[in-house]
Order: C-alpha cells, then structure tokens, then sequence
C-alpha cells in the first residue's frame, strides 16, 4: 500500500540546508515516537532555530565537545541533551556534515497516542498542554539520551521519524526572540511558531542568576544555553 503524502518520511535533503530555512518548515510536519507501549505521534507548532559556532546562543557555539557532537553529524538526526539537571531537549540536527546547527523542537500537539502521552504527563491539566515546552515534549514522548544521534530519516519503526505532516501555511508563522536566551544571541527573532494554536508554549524573556541561584532583575551579557 501506498503511504498517503502526510505519511511519507521526510528525505533528508530536507535538513541538509541552512537552518533557518529548515526550522519554519517544521511546523506542521509529524514526529513519530515508537516504543514498545505504541506509537504517539506530535504535529510540530513551536521550534526554535540554533547556529552553532556562529551562534552565541547554542551549545555549539565554542566548538565540538563530547556533548554536542551529534550537532556535527549527518543531517537528519537527534541531538538530545540534558537541562537542569531535571530535563531533556530534542533537537533536529541541520546542515552539511562537520558543521553545527539544529532545531529545538518546543511544542507541539499529540495528535496520537494520548494515552501514552498522558502516563509520562499526568500533571497535564489539558491535552493542549501535554507537550507544550520543549521539556514536556520530550517526557510526553519518552526521549531520552538513549536516542541522541537517532536518525530521523530511517523511515517506519525508527525510534524517531519526521512525516511530512501538513507544513503550516507561510502566513501563519510568526516569529520573535528565542526563550530563555541571553547575551549577545537573546535579539535573535529565530523563534518560529504557529499563529493562534493553543500549544505553542508562553514565551519568557532570559533572567540572569546569581550563583546561588537568585535572578539579577533584566537581560545580561551571557545567559544559559536554552537550545541547540
């Protein structure tokens, strides 16, 4: 049987470009988690876009570590890390080999699988709200490190799969300064979303901390690394 055009698995020329070109494009496609509990898949409606070494907002900004490393790989693969000490982020690896770029993935709806979802999301008062964060996305859909370095153009009964979905319509995307970024990368507008959907997530602006963990008050000159 022949899959219908939104079930086709995104090639991975798709991701062998710029990334601020890949990252508007995402909105809309499907991502497909598989585990041994059943599929559940989220239609992407938040991204947030990172330039690696050109980019003083991303972890790959002073170069190739043993943490970032899947930044640098192929296209078309999963860079997940771990935040906080309490979260995990996944990320789209973009552009050609042995450079560093990628797409945070921030939200999205759970568009199958709700069942799944809502067992590592019980404090999800909504269903709009079970992977609205990148932070929820990701425990929503039992990401962990165990799937850095997926790759997400291996097609059906990957771990990870991008479906074509239904890009949304370019003039429903806005865009603005990505959450959580300080320093010099804070005025970077690379924060894609869907106008008007009820998942994207609540956009909140850096706030510098004191070592012991107070906040300074306003935007600083250096600031953590929310994304990619």
């Amino acid at each position: 049987m022949i899959a219908a055009p939104d079930r086709m698995p995104i090639a991975r020329d798709f991701f062998d470009r710029p990334v601020l070109e890949v990252a508007p494009e995402l909105l809309g496609r499907t991502l497909v988690r598989t585990t041994p509990d059943g599929p559940i898949e989220v239609r992407i409606t938040e991204v947030e876009a990172y330039a690696g070494e050109a980019d003083p907002g991303s972890h790959a900004y002073r170069g190739r570590t043993e943490r970032n490393a899947s930044m640098f790989g192929p296209p078309g693969h999963a860079y997940v890390y771990f935040i906080y000490g309490m979260w995990f982020s996944l990320n789209l690896v973009c552009g050609e080999e042995g450079t560093a770029s990628g797409v945070l993935l921030r939200a999205g709806e759970v568009i199958k699988g709700q069942d799944l979802a809502r067992e590592r999301r019980p404090k999800a008062r909504k269903d709009r709200e079970l992977a609205q964060g990148p932070a929820r996305l990701a425990t929503a859909l039992s990401v962990d490190r165990s799937l850095n370095g997926t790759d997400v153009c291996a097609g059906p009964g990957a771990p990870l799969t991008v479906l074509a979905g239904h890009a949304v319509s370019p003039d429903r995307i806005r865009n603005g300064p990505r959450t959580g970024v300080g320093g010099e990368g804070a005025t970077h507008p690379w924060r894609f979303w869907a106008d008007g959907d009820p998942t994207v997530s609540p956009y909140r602006a850096h706030v510098p901390r004191h070592r012991g963990g107070r906040a300074k008050g306003g935007p600083g000159k250096t600031g953590r690394q929310a994304g990619a």
